[in-house]
């Protein structure tokens, strides 16, 4: 039996037995066994072959975007006009059958822009180039899911499902769950709140599944069987997302107030430019980068090329490799103008976290 119907007959089984604390433990079990298939969907045995022809696109920059969504709903169009890259953009569907590169410059970063051949239904289980499209998406910094604004709802749901297959999380923080496999001692069970789902006995039968029957786990918050599945996966990827609703000049002023109210949404006309402001504003949101300045002995600061790092990678010395791995060898201080120092200038050393648009010189050894 293929691993596509093995996926299917569970699925059907999951869908017809009730929920309840009954049949808690099945449920996990079929979960666990379902995330282990996606898995040699995803990673295939015996090497994972590339990407394929035309979807291996080098990253450049300080930051990935991908743009995800079905055929012909304006990813094409969205790249040219806001990368000045032509992508072949026709009316018809399937326009698009490789990963098309684009780059924009942002308050001086360096952001890299891929747009994705359409999704199909179906994509997380091979169908179409799926598998190679979503393995793209996993490399980006934030994905940009492109629905048409007249059928939202349906698409947004479908996409949504097809990256959840392909172990990417939307929008979400990786579980509060520790997890430490060992060679003996059994299960070892912490909760530090109430658990509304995990208990000893489902925790155990997952990890039965999994064949591993000695570790110590803590859950720190209300956790769900997903979250754990997703940790003893440990191949999830938590990747920002923000959903553009195209073709805004086909609807009126009232449904666009609505759209507005929608989380994690931004409106736009990628036809007509229409509220590219704002989606840029948003994406630099979400991307939360950090601009950090040089100053040269004696010269002023150079405000035109900063050097950009990710917030919770911003320390004097993730600054210092970004600009080249031998500095911190000779590193003895630094010099900060900036918002993360109560005094300007302030001597730090090189576990200082460093704030946007701070300005840094380095002083080496001598």
């Amino acid at each position: 039996m293929s691993i596509l119907q093995k996926i299917a007959d569970i699925e059907a089984e999951m869908a017809r037995t009730q929920k309840n604390k009954a049949t808690s433990g099945h449920l996990g079990l079929l979960k666990a066994k379902l995330a282990k298939l996606r898995r040699e969907l995803i990673e295939p045995k015996g090497g994972g072959g590339g990407a394929g022809e035309g979807f291996d696109v080098a990253k450049t920059g300080d930051a990935r975007i991908g743009f995800v969504g079905f055929p012909s709903v304006g990813k094409s169009t969205l790249l040219s006009n806001l990368a000045g890259v032509y992508s072949e953009v026709a009316a018809y569907e399937f326009t698009t059958l490789t990963t098309v590169p684009g780059v924009i410059r942002y308050k001086g970063a360096k952001i890299q822009l891929l747009d994705l051949p359409g999704i199909i239904e179906g994509a997380k289980d091979g169908k179409g180039r799926g598998k190679q499209v979503i393995a793209v998406a996993r490399t980006c910094s934030l994905i940009f899911i492109v629905l048409d604004v007249l059928k939202p709802l349906q698409h947004k749901r479908i996409i949504e499902r097809e990256l959840e297959g392909f172990g990417i999380r939307l929008n979400k923080e990786p579980p509060n769950i520790q997890f430490k496999k060992k060679d003996k001692g059994g299960l070892n069970l912490t909760s530090l709140v109430q658990q509304s789902e995990l208990d000893h006995d489902l925790v155990k039968t997952i990890l039965n599944e999994y064949k591993i029957h000695n570790a110590d786990i803590t859950l720190r918050y209300d956790a769900t069987t997903e979250d754990l599945i997703d940790v003893i996966e440990g191949n999830r990827v938590y990747i920002p997302c923000i959903y553009l609703l195209n073709k805004i000049d086909q609807i009126s002023v009232e449904e666009l107030d609505i759209i507005y109210k929608i989380p994690h949404t931004v409106p736009i006309s990628a036809h007509h430019k229409w509220n590219f402001d704002d989606l840029l504003e948003k994406m630099w949101d979400y991307l939360k980068l950090v601009r950090i300045y040089t100053k040269p002995k004696g010269q002023l600061p150079d405000y035109s090329s900063p050097v950009v790092l990710k917030e919770g990678k911003s320390s004097v010395e993730d600054f210092c490799n970004k600009l080249h791995r031998s500095i911190i060898k000779e590193f003895k201080i630094a010099l900060v103008w900036g918002s993360s120092v109560k005094h300007c200038p302030q001597r730090v050393g090189k576990e200082h976290i460093l704030c946007d648009e701070d300005v840094v010189q380095i002083i080496k050894k001598v």
